[in-house]
């Protein structure tokens, strides 16, 4: 969640699950969407590892919504488009190509969705 909104507004959720989890257990949510933020402030590795091996990770899970968002902040933070394919492909030599091949679209978008953002800022 990005965040505690004013009194009487609607949250905003970053992910979809969120508002499930939060209606039926806020006490849950509140937990996991704090230790969420003590995962993204590791200082070890740096931010760019960070969402390569968590990019990775949903490639393994085969989780398309994932690829996408970690590839997009993987470009926000340095990474190169290489970086980005060079380790969805490391994926194969564990769990096969097909993982790898399926991830491949969803990164190029997430990656692509950054480049679109940066040019709007210019």
């Amino acid at each position: 969640m990005s965040g505690v909104p004013p009194a009487g507004a609607e949250p905003e959720w970053s992910f979809a699950y969120e508002r499930p989890i939060h209606d039926v257990f806020p006490a849950l949510h509140d937990a996991q969407a704090a230790w969420l933020s003590q995962i993204d402030s590791l200082h070890a590795p740096d931010r760019k590892t960070h969402e390569l091996i968590r990019m990775v990770c949903t490639v393994v899970a085969r989780n398309p919504v994932g690829i996408r968002r970690h590839a997009r902040l993987a470009r926000e933070v340095g990474a190169s488009w290489d970086d980005v394919l060079g380790s969805i492909m490391l994926t194969c030599v564990a769990f096969g190509v097909g993982p790898a091949v399926e991830a491949i679209t969803h990164a190029r978008a997430g990656y692509d969705e950054a480049a679109e953002v940066e040019a709007d800022d210019e």
